[in-house]
């Protein structure tokens, strides 16, 4: 095992970050995640590596697509608005097909809302916050230790596929503390590039572009990028279980909101309710197919977010009419507490009965 240490999440995904290879960091300052600016700042230069405070949120993803096309591997981090502004570029970096990792540490909105932990992105970051048919890959951790491990595998997966990955997290897991164990040994190589734009001697120059004017090159590029979105959907799905062998009542829930319902339901289990939680660790691709799968066993579902419900709507896509589908949900950086949910659980097996 590697060194245990404690340490914010917000600096776990930064230590992944540098043990995973990042070559390159490019960011702007916003609460709750400049603690992750903060730490690039100090270890990135001390590794010989590039550390930039962009002008803006713009500059920032736009370093990144350049860095990515030469073949390196780069990151950005935002937080809800500054995310809004980087959303032209990552629809860029989709259409170039252009490896890169961008952090978001979700705060209360919508506008500048507060600075608060929120979910209140999920539809911006599973759906395409930019234009055009373009998927990006959504990790969301939550734990400090998955902070790091998932920030390490969003390099990989980013090289793997050659697309935008995102680690969606929120304000409370960035700034909170726990033991973490970090990763051991160098981090594997990454891939060869022979698609990057790193000097052409000796082979035909490369081109990097998402502009396509000649009528049918464009169509051919999505649908090549549909046929990746598939692999990407049959492979990369990602989620944990606890208790779903026998459970009446599932909890669906993710990052900050999953923690919660594992405490109410392990409380409820005590009270003699069946309660277990579905937790998708990977919200694109969502993991549908073993969400539908409990919920031919399970006679209600009840989902935690914070959010007004936008998890919830994908749950209800893989579940159908199944089981009725049901939202615990807090909005504006308000957060459900495990007495909150218990007591939906309770009144949920009320009902049953």
């Amino acid at each position: 095992m590697g060194d245990r240490v404690l340490m914010t999440g917000n600096d776990a995904v930064g230590e992944g970050a540098v043990r995973a290879g990042c070559d390159a960091y490019y960011g702007y300052p916003i609460t709750p995640q400049n603690e992750l600016t903060a730490y690039m700042a100090l270890h990135m230069p001390a590794k010989g590596r590039v550390f930039i405070q962009a002008e803006s949120e713009v500059a920032a993803i736009n370093m990144v697509f350049g860095t990515a096309a030469a073949g390196k591997r780069a990151m950005t981090s935002s937080s809800s608005p500054g995310i809004s502004l980087k959303q032209e570029g990552i629809s860029f970096l989709a259409g170039a097909e252009l490896p890169a990792v961008i952090v978001n540490v979700q705060r209360g909105g919508p506008g500048l809302g507060n600075i608060s932990p929120s979910q209140a992105d999920y539809f911006q970051a599973v759906k395409g916050g930019g234009h055009g048919d373009y998927h990006q890959i959504v990790l969301a951790p939550d734990s400090v230790q998955e902070m790091h491990d998932l920030t390490i595998l969003a390099f990989e997966l980013a090289d793997r596929y050659r697309t935008p990955v995102m680690v969606l997290t929120d304000g409370r897991l960035g700034q909170m503390m726990e033991p973490l164990v970090l990763s051991e040994g160098p981090a594997p190589a990454p891939p060869d590039k022979p698609w990057a734009i790193n000097g052409a001697a000796g082979r035909e120059p490369n081109l990097i572009r998402s502009l396509y004017l000649v009528e049918g090159e464009l169509e051919q590029l999505n649908i090549r990028l549909q046929k990746k979105y598939a692999r990407i959907s049959e492979s990369e799905k990602r989620w944990e279980e606890r208790d779903t062998g026998d459970c009446d009542i599932l909890l669906v829930a993710y990052g900050t909101s999953a923690r919660i319902a594992k405490g109410a339901a392990a409380e409820a289990r005590a009270a003699g309710i069946r309660a277990g939680v579905f937790r998708p660790v990977s919200l694109w691709p969502f993991p549908g197919e073993r969400l539908r799968e409990l919920a031919s066993q399970a006679r209600r579902i009840l989902v935690v977010e914070m959010s007004a419900g936008q998890l919830i709507e994908d749950v209800r896509l893989s579940v159908g009419e199944r089981v009725p589908v049901d939202l615990e949900g807090r909005m504006g950086g308000g957060i459900p507490s495990v007495s909150d949910v218990l007591a939906r659980l309770r009144a949920l097996d009320t009902e049953g009965r």
